[in-house]
């Protein structure tokens, strides 16, 4: 039953690693979790208890469609409602540039979790790279599939901007993880910024 909703995965494997790392019996809060795909993957095969904050109404539907637990809300607005230190892990996948305030939203998470799990999207990805010097524009990719004028990113960054956020923060990296294509795998493992358009990261 699981490899239909990993079938569906496919085109996200920050997700699929980011249930690898999450242990069983573990309290979960997925932050913008779309249509609940990790929870119901989650629920299934790990027991977790999860429950998700999104914003749209339609992938709400698709939520209480699967079973998963999910409220309506916005993130720009923080997490006041949660106590401090509530669940095991708090995770956002590939959102956290699409918000007023990552840095005000990662300190939230880190508020409420005991850990944080969080995927970017990497503009310093090489096709990203090439894109503007060569052609002059604001990067269309795999990971960055829509326009700059209809995207909801607003605050695209780097894997460097990321460690450096962290560093800022005084937050501990203890697990980072490059994503990459089959052939940019060991790449990615060395030169993450250039070779992986996308990277999870544990912080506590």
């Amino acid at each position: 039953m699981t490899q239909k909703i990993r079938d569906k995965l496919a085109k996200r494997p920050d997700i699929l690693v980011i249930a690898e790392i999450i242990p069983p019996n573990s309290r979960i809060l997925d932050l913008g979790c779309g249509d609940g795909s990790l929870l119901e993957l989650l629920r299934k095969e790990k027991n977790v208890y999860g429950s998700g904050i999104e914003f749209s109404q339609e992938k709400i539907l698709d939520c209480v469609s699967a079973g998963v637990p999910v409220v309506h809300g916005d993130l720009n607005k923080g997490l006041r409602e949660f106590p401090d230190k509530s669940f095991d892990y708090v995770v956002l996948s590939q959102t956290l540039q699409a918000v007023e305030r990552p840095d005000q939203l990662l300190e939230e998470m880190m508020r409420v979790g005991k850990k944080v799990i969080v995927s970017i999207i990497n503009i310093g990805y090489y096709t990203a790279r090439s894109q503007i010097m060569f052609q002059g524009k604001m990067p269309v990719t795999d990971a960055l599939p829509l326009y700059w004028y209809n995207t909801p990113n607003i605050h695209l960054g780097t894997v460097c901007d990321f460690r450096n956020l962290c560093k800022e923060k005084k937050l501990n990296i203890v697990s980072e993880i490059p994503i990459g294509e089959a052939y940019e795998k060991l790449l990615a493992g060395f030169w993450p910024n250039l070779f992986a358009p996308t990277c999870v990261f544990v912080i506590e």
